[in-house]
């Protein structure tokens, strides 16, 4: 497997006295999904607000390329080519499918805004998605869930990120809509971009998953590859024993190592 694009070492943040995420190493690849699971309260949030520039850690390091970076911001985070979607989506329903795409980073043609250079751009990016968006020029409170997550990944595509942070995109959409995002996400990495997955949800995380790291109380608690079973990713999100499992240590079947020890065969190539 090739060198990693973003790791992290030893991250550790608290809020007051919560500790949310606690001595955290954490890998992810190009051509890759590196899914992040946990319970309510695990620290996935916490851990895409680091990714995003949106936190930052209080001990510990965020590397790119092998080299220690400061995330001081999501604008600089973006700056060094890590974007993120969050749940939230911050679209504003009232604008177009352009416009939000350009809101703020607007194209202009000296003192004009380039409606036609944006328009063009916004199709370009929705065609790599394989998007199915009847018009970029309809408000965007007209479109399904799935829809307005593919435009605020589409927004998140300018600039050309390296890796793309997605926090809980299936949250609160139907199974056809689920479907959609997840394909997206498959386009992502067929792109080549780096993909940090960060959900709830196992059973959608294992759809496109090539490795699955699980927090618990702010920790990693385990690393499997993307065949894990269900069942097993459940018992280590609770930390519930399976019957028949032992208690010895050993970890689940289909489990990896966490830290510097990470997945075997990219689950792309084997695609």
């Amino acid at each position: 497997m090739s060198d990693p694009v973003l790791s992290l070492r030893g991250v550790s943040k608290r809020f007051g006295g919560v500790r949310a995420l606690v001595d955290v190493d954490a890998d992810v690849h190009e051509h890759e999904v590196l899914a992040v699971v946990g319970d309510n309260g695990a620290g996935k949030s916490t851990l895409a607000g680091v990714l995003a520039g949106a936190h930052r850690p209080d001990i510990g390091q965020v590397l790119l390329d092998g080299r220690p970076v400061v995330l001081g911001s999501p604008a600089a985070a973006r700056a060094l080519g890590i974007a993120a979607v969050f749940q939230e989506l911050a679209l504003v329903d009232d604008l177009d499918v352009v416009e939000n795409l350009f809101l703020g980073h607007e194209t202009r043609r000296g003192p004009l805004l380039d409606e036609v250079a944006m328009e063009r751009e916004a199709w370009r990016l929705l065609d790599q998605l394989a998007a199915s968006v009847p018009t970029v020029r309809e408000p965007v409170r007209t479109l399904s869930g799935g829809q307005r997550q593919v435009v605020a990944v589409a927004r998140a595509l300018l600039g050309s990120p390296r890796v793309v942070v997605l926090d809980e995109p299936t949250a609160s959409l139907g199974v056809r809509q689920t479907a959609e995002v997840l394909n997206l996400i498959v386009r992502l990495r067929e792109r080549g971009h780096a993909v940090v997955l960060v959900s709830h949800q196992a059973g959608d995380l294992q759809a496109v998953a090539d490795r699955i790291l699980v927090l618990r109380l702010g920790r990693v608690h385990d690393v499997f590859d993307g065949d894990a079973s269900y069942e097993d990713l459940l018992a280590a999100m609770t930390g519930a024993v399976r019957p028949g499992a032992k208690q010895s240590g050993t970890k689940p079947a289909g489990a990896q190592r966490t830290g510097t020890e990470q997945a075997g065969p990219d689950r792309a190539a084997r695609r």
